[in-house]
């Protein structure tokens, strides 16, 4: 075998190799993601037991531990989560806002939407989906869930973990996903 084609394999498996760290590393992060969702749940459930009766019910729901927020009359805002179906995690998804207005300051909150039906899951999985301003999320508290109702197949539940935000703006969210493989 001449040199050329031995560093030529070499370079080759390197490169596999590297691919393969790369993925198992983004596996580690996947599966730290899904146990702080899964924390998440458990804190959204321990507030309002009631929580438990959209989980029983949805087609899915998306589950985002932290979203951090800031603003000074332009705002944005950040996270990712899991999208869970069948009570299962079935990959990553990722939230981006973007607003207008009144607003100052920065905060970090959780958000779990749920998803009616199936349209409305595979409208979410397909990268179609977006919240406008007009849909209302219910703030985390006790006895929330059973006043809460679906709006345009969601349902969309909001904990603020901390920071203070004054905002009187506009805007929307839009969100992304990537299955899971090997799970």
């Amino acid at each position: 075998m001449t040199r050329a084609r031995v560093r030529w394999m070499v370079g080759l498996a390197a490169a596999v190799a590297m691919l393969g760290m790369a993925r198992l590393g983004l596996a580690e992060d996947n599966n730290a993601l899904v146990s702080q969702a899964n924390a998440t749940l458990a804190k959204f459930q321990g507030v309002d037991p009631g929580i438990a009766s959209f989980m029983k019910s949805a087609a899915g729901y998306a589950v985002f531990p932290t979203i951090t927020k800031g603003g000074l009359v332009v705002g944005a805002a950040h996270g990712n989560g899991v999208l869970f179906v069948n009570h299962k995690p079935i990959g990553r998804t990722g939230v981006t806002h973007a607003s207008i207005g009144a607003q100052a300051g920065g905060q970090e909150f959780s958000e779990v939407i749920f998803f009616e039906t199936p349209q409305s899951l595979a409208q979410f999985k397909s990268g179609q989906f977006t919240v406008s301003a007009q849909a209302s999320a219910v703030a985390l508290k006790e006895g929330a869930a059973a006043g809460a109702r679906y709006q345009q197949g969601v349902a969309i539940f909001t904990a603020t973990k901390g920071g203070l935000m004054l905002e009187a703006s506009v805007g929307g969210q839009k969100f992304s996903f990537e299955p899971f493989y090997g799970r």
